[in-house]
């Protein structure tokens, strides 16, 4: 049976990813989350498998976990969250991926890093391919999280070369779904909750700024697929996103739209660093992972997610 590690396993695509990693028989895998964003009830169909273990712990504190494949998603990832404490969000990232990374050398494991768009900063090349090194402020209020992202990734690839530890890494565009926290502070669950509770949509800036909105199930394709690879030396960066690019406007629109909210639209003061265009090239993607693209659009996505929340409020 393969030993599978998830860290962040009771986060929002940590516990999407174990209940699809379940449904294999021949996984037993193992969710690690300090629970400062994951939330237990996203781990309660998990919970049922006796191939299924949690643990609450710290990925900044050493582990000792035999393993086949770790998945390490452990790390706060709106706005929000990990501006609260940006120090510990840096830590995460890098003390996390250290440990984490020494883990897969000594069972000779494999690792996937779970990067970010992010490490592209405030674009200057549209759309963003994987060659393009960025644009981030390293002293601003985003950096804790984009700078601790480019440096989980260059550790990555420093063991890989140093140590000949296996390495996946991906780069996660915007992701929307079920099991997202209602109170996260991202843009599609904090429209969704204002328009089903009928009160105005909050848009920063002018709402003229994109992103490529990508369904969760779409992105745990591309994951599971980026790890059984065949290629042993495909290590990416990959990206992963729906390269449909949308307006904050557009989004705000089509939510309203769909949820038949009459509250409309206010605007607010754009955050600092805030990108002004995202939008994912998945190019590579599509040409090394089994002509992987998304399946789901975001009128359908959405239609999805709004049931979700639904039920919650």
């Amino acid at each position: 049976m393969k030993r599978i590690l998830v860290t962040g396993g009771a986060g929002f695509i940590g516990s999407n990813l174990c209940e699809r990693l379940l449904a294999d028989p021949g996984n037993y895998v193992t969710a690690l989350d300090n629970l400062y964003t994951g939330r237990m009830e996203n781990l309660e169909k998990c919970l049922k498998s006796d191939r299924f273990e949690f643990i609450e712990a710290d990925v900044c504190d050493p582990v000792n976990i035999p393993c086949d494949r770790i998945y390490n998603a452990a790390c706060p990832a709106s706005p929000p969250a990990y501006q609260k404490s940006p120090t510990k969000t840096t830590k995460t990232c890098i003390f996390g991926v250290i440990n984490m990374l020494e883990l897969a050398t000594k069972y000779n494991a494999t690792l996937m890093q779970f990067s970010t768009s992010e490490v592209y900063g405030d674009p200057e090349v549209h759309p963003q391919v994987e060659s393009y090194r960025g644009c981030v402020n390293c002293h601003g209020i985003r950096s804790c999280y984009d700078e601790g992202k480019r440096c989980a990734e260059s550790l990555c690839f420093d063991y890989n070369r140093e140590f000949g530890t296996k390495i996946k890494v991906i780069r996660i565009f915007n992701t929307y779904g079920p099991k997202m926290d209602p109170d996260d502070g991202r843009v599609v669950s904090n429209f969704i909750i204002q328009a089903l509770k009928n009160e105005p949509l909050t848009v920063y800036g002018d709402g003229t700024q994109t992103r490529s909105f990508q369904y969760v199930d779409d992105l745990i394709e591309g994951i599971i697929r980026m790890m059984e690879y065949s290629r042993s030396d495909f290590t990416g960066p990959v990206n992963l996103g729906n390269p449909g690019e949308f307006t904050m406007l557009e989004l705000a629109n089509l939510v309203t739209a769909k949820t038949g909210s009459t509250a409309g639209i206010i605007h607010m003061p754009l955050p600092s660093d805030d990108p002004t265009r995202r939008k994912a090239d998945i190019s590579l993607a599509n040409a090394e992972l089994g002509g992987w693209s998304p399946a789901i659009c975001l009128d359908e996505g959405l239609d999805r997610t709004i049931e979700y929340f639904r039920g919650l409020i």
